[in-house]
């Protein structure tokens, strides 16, 4: 490399290096979401002790400066913390900047010269490239989360009619049917109503909160039927059990479209697998042809 190139170089990381300073003492205007959250702060989660909760207030600090969108939704539906999201993402960012030097050094052992600035470049595009793995595997996680959350919110629905139609209340009803299931999407509703019991709030307000926390709009559908049988009095077996059959429909379609879409993404490796054995098949008779 020139001298001028050499001098570039330096210029431009001395150059950046001052605007990422400058971005972290200039204070920048606060975002709505987290100011909010600091005046009103979630929860201690079940196990988590109150050093945990001040680490994760920490995490979630960074995760204002952090470039991309936080899943904060799919992390809480996941249980997952916000250290071990962002230390997952920082290693593997760190692993993205670090492969293309061992590359170059390999190639450095054989003899081949290779610029200084290429294994750079190439190191900060991986490590860009790699700092968003981990929101794609939570994002695919979180996805299969609600579909099985959905699943056992419609037995949930099930359960909640047959208390209903035993003419017991909608608070018991309730809790009765939460406290027959034994998968975490149950457990997840049995600590939401141990939380409106604490908190004094009506159970139902608890399942619509669940449901706007965690993006699951089945819970919100239920939260509302059973406070218009708690306001109005109104019989919503039937309706519980109309909003039950509709989101298993709704989940039947959903996987018969998966379905159809993988069996679409097969058609192409057979179709690539027929191409190679028939250049297989056709290639010795070339050859024969053009040594004539």
């Amino acid at each position: 490399m020139s001298v001028t190139g050499i001098l570039v170089l330096c210029g431009g990381t001395a150059g950046l290096g001052a605007a990422l300073l400058a971005h972290e003492l200039v204070p920048a205007p606060p975002k709505l979401g987290p100011a909010l959250r600091r005046l009103n702060p979630p929860p201690v989660r079940p196990g988590q002790s109150a050093q945990q909760s001040v680490s994760e207030s920490r995490w979630e600090r960074f995760a204002e400066r952090a470039p991309g969108p936080f899943p904060r939704a799919d992390l809480d539906l996941l249980q997952q913390s916000t250290e071990t999201f962002f230390v997952q993402k920082i290693a593997f960012a760190l692993a993205g900047l670090l492969l293309p030097l061992v590359i170059v050094g390999a190639w450095s052992l054989m003899g081949l010269g290779v610029p200084f600035f290429i294994p750079g470049a190439l190191g900060l595009v991986a490590a860009g490239a790699l700092w968003f793995v981990p929101d794609w595997h939570v994002h695919d996680q979180a996805e299969k989360a609600r579909t099985e959350f959905a699943h056992a919110t419609a037995a949930f629905l099930e359960l909640v009619a047959l208390r209903m139609r035993s003419h017991v209340g909608a608070a018991t009803a309730l809790d009765e049917a939460a406290a027959v299931g034994r998968g975490w999407a149950y457990l997840r509703i049995q600590e939401a109503l141990a939380r409106a019991k604490s908190e004094k709030v009506s159970p139902w307000q608890a399942v619509e909160d669940l449901g706007t926390q965690l993006r699951l709009p089945v819970l919100a559908d239920t939260a509302d039927i059973m406070r218009r049988s708690s306001d109005d009095g109104a019989a919503v077996y039937a309706t519980l059990r109309a909003r039950a059959a509709s989101l298993r429909t709704e989940l039947l379609t959903d996987e018969a479209a998966n379905a159809n879409a993988n069996s679409e993404k097969m058609s192409a490796p057979g179709a690539l697998l027929a191409t190679v054995v028939m250049f297989a098949l056709a290639f010795p008779g070339v050859m024969s042809i053009f040594a004539l």
